[in-house]
């Protein structure tokens, strides 16, 4: 009986051993999809800054020449 008992828990931790390397392989990818993210992010801002600063430089003849 109790040798049943014991076989049951060691298969119940078998089995959540199995699920945790699975949970970690997903959290390790899903990390790299967020540094992923985070450069693309960046990159974008930076983007966009470059833009609104050729905009500023264009606009700015423009609102000299208005007044």
């Amino acid at each position: 009986m109790l040798l049943n008992e014991f076989l049951k828990e060691h298969k119940t931790v078998q089995e959540l051993k199995t699920i945790v390397v699975k949970q970690e392989a997903i959290a390790a990818q899903q990390q790299k999809e967020i540094h992923t993210l985070i450069a693309t992010v960046r990159e974008q801002s930076a983007q966009i800054r470059k833009v609104s600063a050729q905009m500023q430089l264009n606009s700015a003849p423009t609102i000299a020449a208005n007044r």
